[in-house]
């Protein structure tokens, strides 16, 4: 039996909440538990990235934006060099080139302080029915089967226990895939998660394709985990 054929399918969605202030923390803990979430939570950016490191990348983060030492828009280029996790950006900052800047750069959504818990939680539940689950248990490092793992956090492939550097994209791209496991991922909608902010062609993305497959397949030639789809997109094979 393959690492996959054992997940329990059945685990709670993993939520990071990222804040400064202990009282928001506890709230929003309680009422993502409430609503069936598995919730980690983080007083600061560098405690986040060590509960991933730790834990594992959740399914969704909630970040604060003004936050001593690593703020919220720091928290999310660290985050994004390895993986394209869905975040919701929560402050008491609501001027626009700052909600803008969220938007654009970091985030999925953007909610002001003061805010609605129960708003909150719907706002979460929208985000991850939009760029969908993540089909593999999230741990430290993420098991495919018995020859491929990802440790997202390190950006590493791991080969046979041997582990393989990935870049930045590299890592993006593999983390969309997975989280989209057995559907394809059409070129249009990669391009915007990989390139959101430049104007990036489909040739782009089949030269990344074609170097993270020679990282990670057997044959690369005849890949078993990136399939292409013939004019359509790219698909992560659940089984290898």
């Amino acid at each position: 039996m393959s690492p996959l054929d054992e997940h329990d399918w059945s685990i709670e969605q993993r939520v990071l909440v990222v804040d400064d202030d202990a009282a928001i923390l506890r709230m929003v803990q309680e009422k993502l538990s409430q609503a069936g979430y598995e919730v980690f939570t983080a007083l600061s950016g560098r405690e986040a990235l060590e509960v991933i490191e730790r834990r594992g990348l959740p399914h969704l983060a909630i970040v604060d934006i003004v936050m001593p030492g690593m703020n919220g828009f720091e928290f999310c280029q660290a985050v994004h060099e390895f993986s394209d996790l869905p975040i919701i950006l929560l402050s008491a900052v609501d001027e626009e080139e700052t909600v803008i800047r969220g938007i654009r750069h970091y985030a999925e959504d953007y909610v002001t302080k003061p805010f609605s818990p129960r708003e909150l939680v719907a706002r979460v539940e929208r985000v991850i029915r939009r760029v969908g689950d993540f089909s593999f248990t999230l741990d430290p490092v993420v098991h495919v089967d018995q020859r491929l793992g990802v440790n997202f956090g390190q950006r590493q492939a791991i080969i046979d226990g041997r582990p393989v550097p990935l870049t930045a994209t590299e890592s993006r791209l593999l983390y969309i895939l997975m989280r989209n496991g057995g559907r394809t991922v059409n070129t249009e909608s990669l391009l915007r998660r990989l390139w959101p902010l430049d104007e990036v062609y489909a040739d782009t993305l089949r030269v990344h394709v074609c170097r993270l497959r020679r990282k990670i397949e057997v044959e690369p030639s005849q890949p078993r985990y990136l399939v292409t789809e013939r004019e359509v997109g790219y698909r992560f094979e659940m089984k290898g």
